[in-house]
């Protein structure tokens, strides 16, 4: 089978890209760097302020403790969380977004609009829930307990 490209007729102007060497090599790195199932959610939590680790675990429903870690500790060696340890009894320690993560925030706000007018809306806007399908049971609803016995 031949492979077929489409070529655009100008090359690509380099001078006016912000960044340096292959550009899908460094859009795939940003990505690799942000990618992850909590990432997203921790940035977005830190682009307020900064947040106790109790604060993070809280305010990010279903992550886990060591996932949590885990994450805080790529995003960190990524350059992306400024980590700050007290040396106080009990110890605390603060994370928040370095410089290149905050300028992210312009990101953010352009996903947040783009799943705001694209049908993505927030659950307190009461986003769509499938509506249950009939057992064929009869009409009980799932949360009653059926009488053992004769149906």
């Amino acid at each position: 089978m031949k492979k077929l490209t489409i070529q655009s007729a100008e090359p690509p102007a380099a001078a006016s890209e912000p960044c340096n060497g292959d550009l899908s090599t460094q859009f795939h790195r940003a990505l690799s760097v942000l990618a992850g199932k909590w990432k997203g959610d921790i940035l977005w939590q830190l682009v307020e302020r900064k947040r106790r680790f109790g604060e993070l675990r809280q305010s990010i429903p279903g992550v886990t403790q060591h996932m949590l870690t885990t994450q805080l500790r790529d995003l960190e060696a990524n350059g992306l969380v400024k980590r700050t340890v007290y040396p106080e009894v009990p110890p605390r320690v603060e994370y928040e977004m370095t410089p290149s993560a905050k300028a992210l925030k312009p990101v953010f706000d352009e996903l947040y609009r783009w799943a705001q007018e694209h049908g993505f809306p927030t659950s307190a806007q009461g986003a769509a829930q499938p509506k249950p399908e009939p057992s064929g049971d009869g009409d009980l609803p799932e949360s009653q307990p059926r009488k053992a016995g004769r149906r």
